[in-house]
């Protein structure tokens, strides 16, 4: 019975195939490869569940008046900073170049900000004001969280799921039965907390495509270092599902001369100065 379960789990990967790209072979900042658990999920599925949580968040804050309209300053500023790195995205997933992004800004002193599978970017205006990010550490946190979505770490999550429940998989196998249907586990895409791997795989492949949207990759130093002055209190939403450690502003440190090339030789965007503050903004 293992082995006809193994088989099976052999066959959803081979069907499945691999989507996020390993480290692409030129110069940039060194990764390794995506995991090859995710195969036990389509991709499609799951980013049409992130779309429907997404649509679902986008509507309950509009509700509370809480998302920021089209003309806002600092959407526009977020909208910017991605037009710019977005279109780095495929070196790491050659899906990212079909999928519908979007970006939102959420009105909450929350330290928080995530990217869901499909390309679907949210940011919380605490972490723009506490942490008076600049434009460059802007990018770290939007490259970092993008770099979730390439390397399809939910994906991952995913498919450890389904692992628990081979039984059920080889079952519906068996019976002729889709599996489809298990990539509907019902988890809460918007709070996913991974693994300190992914987390540094997240930080690596986000250095390397904001470096190459102009934005300096020193800034993911400056970044952390704010983001654990943040943590000396009550943890921040953002550290509770981003672990941070010792070592983590020392990773980036070491890969700063694979990033900072890049950097330099890419076209510099324009900082974005901030206007007079307009009556009730989000909060």
């Amino acid at each position: 019975m293992k082995n006809r379960l193994l088989t099976c789990v052999l066959m959803l990967v081979a069907a499945n195939g691999a989507v996020a790209r390993d480290e692409p072979k030129d110069d940039g900042v060194k990764v390794g490869k995506a995991s090859a658990f995710r195969n036990l999920v389509p991709a499609e599925g799951l980013e049409k569940q992130a779309a429907l949580q997404f649509n679902q968040l986008k509507q309950e804050m509009s509700a509370k008046k809480a998302l920021a309209p089209e003309d806002y300053p600092e959407l526009q500023r977020l909208r910017m900073i991605a037009k710019r790195i977005i279109p780095y995205a495929s070196r790491f997933n050659p899906r990212a170049e079909k999928w519908q992004w979007e970006v939102i800004l959420i009105g909450s002193n929350e330290i928080n900000a995530f990217c869901m599978p499909g390309g679907k970017i949210a940011f919380y205006t605490g972490i723009l004001r506490q942490l008076k990010l600049t434009d460059d550490e802007v990018a770290m946190v939007m490259g970092h969280e993008i770099a979730h979505a390439l390397r399809e770490h939910a994906r991952e999550q995913a498919s450890k799921n389904v692992l628990t429940k081979i039984g059920a998989v080889g079952l519906s196998i068996a019976t002729g039965g889709k599996y489809d249907g298990l990539v509907q586990t019902g988890a809460n895409l918007l709070s996913l907390k991974y693994s300190r791997s992914d987390e540094t795989d997240a930080d690596l492949v986000g250095l390397d495509i904001a470096a190459r949207a102009g934005y300096d990759p020193r800034a993911g130093v400056s970044l952390w270092k704010k983001m654990s002055a943040a943590n000396k209190g009550a943890p921040p939403q953002f550290m509770s599902t981003h672990p941070s450690g010792p070592n983590r502003i020392k990773e980036i440190e070491a890969h700063l001369k694979e990033a900072l090339p890049l950097y330099e030789r890419a076209e510099k965007p324009k900082q974005w100065v901030a206007p007079v503050a307009r009556a009730a903004p989000p909060r």
